[in-house]
């Protein structure tokens, strides 16, 4: 299951728009309704405003009538088993849960998988909102 995922982030990855930081981010997401959705960072000019990979994921989920993540996979061009930003990890960790598995992943595939507790071990929770 996890190499779809990966292949759906890579090809996100290849329609980002990294135009200042020449960083190309992809990512994918399973939600609990079986579907993959994915995204890529969308940078403007007032860098580093703009979004990531994960964000446009989430979003995508979201429109797609789905909340919940059952399983994330994130790439970037120029880096190994690339980890989401703090932000981002904050925005998995509320569509998921603690053993949601994460993986990471290089051109060629998954690199390593941690859970969302491992990634985040100390999430915001909103307390008793």
């Amino acid at each position: 299951m996890s190499h779809e995922l990966f292949v759906a982030a890579r090809d996100a990855m290849a329609k980002c728009y990294s135009r200042y930081s020449d960083f190309p981010v992809g990512a994918a997401i399973r939600a609990e309704d079986g579907k993959i959705y994915s995204g890529a960072n969308v940078e403007i000019a007032s860098f580093p405003e703009g979004w990531c990979a994960e964000t446009t994921a989430i979003g995508h989920m979201i429109m797609g009538g789905a909340r919940k993540i059952t399983e994330v996979a994130v790439i970037a061009e120029k880096m190994v088993a690339c980890t989401p930003c703090g932000g981002c990890r904050q925005r998995l960790a509320e569509f998921s849960e603690p053993e949601t598995p994460v993986h990471l992943c290089d051109a060629n595939g998954v690199v390593k998988t941690v859970t969302m507790a491992e990634l985040l071990p100390l999430a915001f929770d909103g307390g008793d909102l």
